[in-house]
């Protein structure tokens, strides 16, 4: 059963690059397990071949492994400290901020970013970087239609500018799908651009092992200037800060020094 998953893990790795040995493994196995069962597989070996002939399949598998939850404004306190404590100094003097939202899922989270940044800049001088490492999911996000329990923290008058309803959904308005850039990217083996003033990834790195979570926090640092900020999940705070030039801003913030 280990040689099975093991040599799961190598075939993943070179047909998608994607190293799941850098998951927990316990939580990853337990979860793919189930899948690969639902779908009728004894053994992951069979389960590979079977998923590499289908894109369903494989799409599926992707969107198991990535866990994808998602919600506008997520933990709302903490967007309200982004907007109201962190962002009037960080946009100090600039006409517009570099911000990247990573392992961006559906969409969520660069709209809600958009929505946010529209308090401090004009639409046309706000463009965020949004990555992921699913396709599908960002193929989702692109369309940007969602069911009202997404929308459960968005403020009232978020929601009557920037979405309109589409049957019993709701669609992001074009100006806010504008300037957000969706790319494909793996936190764990793709490039990071660099000089961004704020990095927003948040839900992922739990999944990491530890050692590929200091590598993921190592790797943000040097994206970011001097002072740029960091903002994680609330299951993610980072007790060694100061090893990767971090200082606390505010709960689940990290400001570069």
């Amino acid at each position: 059963m280990a040689e099975d998953y093991q040599g799961f893990i190598n075939q993943v790795k070179r047909k998608t690059g994607i190293d799941l040995s850098l998951y927990k493994e316990a939580q990853m196995k337990r979860r793919l397990t189930t899948l690969r069962d639902k779908r009728g597989y004894k053994s992951f070996d069979r389960y590979f071949q079977a998923l590499s002939k289908d894109d369903e399949l494989f799409f599926e598998f992707l969107d198991r492994m990535t866990i994808n939850v998602s919600e506008f404004y997520r933990n709302q306190k903490r967007w309200e400290v982004l907007e109201s404590k962190l962002l009037p100094d960080l946009v100090k003097g600039k006409k517009s901020l570099k911000v990247w939202s990573a392992a961006c899922s559906t969409g969520e989270e660069p709209y809600t970013l958009a929505m946010v940044l529209s308090q401090f800049f004009p639409l046309k001088d706000i463009h965020i970087l949004a990555t992921d490492i699913d396709e599908n999911v960002m193929y989702r996000a692109k369309q940007g239609i969602y069911p009202e329990r997404s929308l459960k923290e968005v403020p009232p008058h978020i929601k009557s500018k920037y979405f309109k309803p589409k049957g019993n959904l709701f669609e992001v308005s074009e100006d806010i799908k504008r300037v957000v850039t969706f790319k494909k990217h793996n936190l764990l083996s793709d490039e990071y651009e660099s000089h961004f003033d704020l990095i927003i990834c948040r839900n992922v790195l739990i999944y990491f092992t530890e050692a590929a979570k200091s590598e993921v926090y190592k790797r943000f640092s040097h994206a970011l200037n001097k002072d740029g900020i960091l903002f994680v999940g609330s299951t993610e705070q980072i007790f060694n800060a100061h090893t990767y030039n971090f200082e606390i801003a505010d709960t689940f913030f990290y400001k570069k020094s």
